[in-house]
């Protein structure tokens, strides 16, 4: 299985894979309905979804586990099939990736506030991330990818989970998508001091709105923090809705390729794209980064 750890520590950059909600949308997932879902009621779309990042020659791609967690289930009224739900991505993933590619274990924010916000305690939620990585890892994935957080307290609750449950390496990344901090006020500089200091491969930026304010947000970071691996995942842009109603990302694979050269400059390590990309952004970025 591939080694995360040497091939971050390897020259070059690691081209990551692309959004995967509305990938699995254009395969057919209904409108409202958890992609995560469809681990088990649709494996073969989500084969087909994952192989089609391999084939744009992504380097690792991610579960489809974004909404894993316990308390993201049971929205979906599926709060008892966590460990299937999550083996059964990291299974698909495995079997798509091959020995070549690395499978790296997404989990995303539970969906509730945290104490003293809202009611989850810390040590709940060290508890469903725990749930959650253990899955992935019983799964095959090579690493636990910890993504488009807003709270330093459940990224802190995230990592204790994922270190907890597994020896896999873990990363990193917040959304910056208010006024250049998190939703709960976090800025970039200080997300990277205190997460570069809890035991994790690499730390950065995902989602958030434009590209521009992604490269913003990467640059703070490598200032406050020379010494840290960075990750940028950026959206394909802000969506607009069409004459049909559907949602329409303006940035093309030409122009995430582009800007895949200016994070390079900031010494990003890992690079792929979140909502509204594709693979064919992601095979552009690969072709730019050779």
């Amino acid at each position: 299985m591939p080694d995360l750890k040497k091939k971050i520590a390897e020259p070059g950059i690691i081209v990551m894979d692309g959004a995967t909600g509305t990938q699995l949308q254009k395969l057919g997932l209904p409108p409202g309905m958890g992609p995560e879902l469809w681990n088990l009621d649709n494996p073969e779309a989500v084969k087909t979804h994952y192989r089609a990042y391999v084939e744009a020659g992504a380097d690792a791609i991610l579960t489809n586990s974004f909404g894993g967690t316990r308390a993201r289930l049971e929205f979906e009224n599926a709060g008892d099939k966590v460990h299937e739900i999550n083996v059964a991505a990291a299974k698909l993933a495995r079997e798509v990736a091959g020995d070549s590619v690395l499978v790296l274990g997404s989990m995303g924010p539970t969906g509730q506030l945290m104490e003293p916000m809202g009611l989850l305690t810390y040590e709940a939620a060290v508890e469903m991330f725990a749930e959650q990585a253990a899955a992935l890892a019983e799964g095959g994935v090579d690493g636990i990818h910890i993504e488009t957080m807003s709270d330093l307290q459940e990224v802190r609750a995230a990592i204790e989970g994922a270190h907890k449950a597994t020896n896999l390496p873990v990363t990193v990344t917040m959304s910056f998508d208010t006024h250049g901090r998190t939703m709960m006020g976090v800025k970039p500089e200080d997300a990277v001091k205190e997460l570069w200091q809890l035991d994790v491969l690499a730390v950065g930026v995902n989602c958030g709105r434009t590209l521009e304010e992604n490269l913003t947000a990467v640059t703070a970071m490598r200032a406050a923090a020379p010494e840290a691996t960075l990750i940028a995942k950026p959206n394909a842009g802000l969506p607009h809705v069409d004459g049909l109603g559907d949602a329409v990302y303006d940035v093309t694979p030409e122009i995430m390729a582009d800007y895949a050269l200016k994070f390079r400059e900031q010494g990003v390590k890992m690079f792929g794209g979140c909502c509204g990309s594709n693979p064919e952004h992601i095979l552009a970025v690969k072709n730019v980064l050779k």
